[in-house]
């Protein structure tokens, strides 16, 4: 077995980032900060998908740490921890950073744009 058939198959061109991402290379792009909870993880759902022989939950996890390792290449691992770091005073103090955009404006401007993809606003005359 050549080490390219160990690895398995390369993610497929053009396809979102990390789509397709094993384990190992989940594991390789987090921060260091995560990897210690994506182990604890990992371990567990896969103690019990060996007593369950069921695999969802072992996808589910997957799937969620895929975002993550996604979100810390994204912003790099020092946006990653911005990112977390905002959300967490967030989470805390219940006031929305400095520079938000509230959701009724986000939705309002997704609502101008026209269904066709084109990015060019359309505003009803009044």
């Amino acid at each position: 077995m050549t080490a390219a058939a160990a690895t398995g198959p390369e993610p497929p061109a053009g396809g979102p980032l990390f789509a397709d991402a094993s384990p190992a290379q989940v594991r390789a792009a987090l921060i260091p900060e995560d990897v210690a909870e994506f182990d604890r993880q990992w371990r567990a759902v896969m103690a019990t998908a060996t007593e369950t022989l069921d695999l969802t939950s072992v996808h589910h996890v997957l799937e969620s740490w895929r975002r993550i390792a996604w979100l810390t290449q994204a912003n790099g691992p020092d946006g990653y921890r911005r990112m977390l770091a905002r959300a967490e005073r967030t989470l805390r103090t219940g006031e929305l950073p400095p520079d938000s955009v509230p959701l009724d404006q986000i939705k309002a401007l997704i609502a101008e744009r026209p269904a066709d993809g084109d990015s060019t606003p359309t505003r009803s005359s009044s």
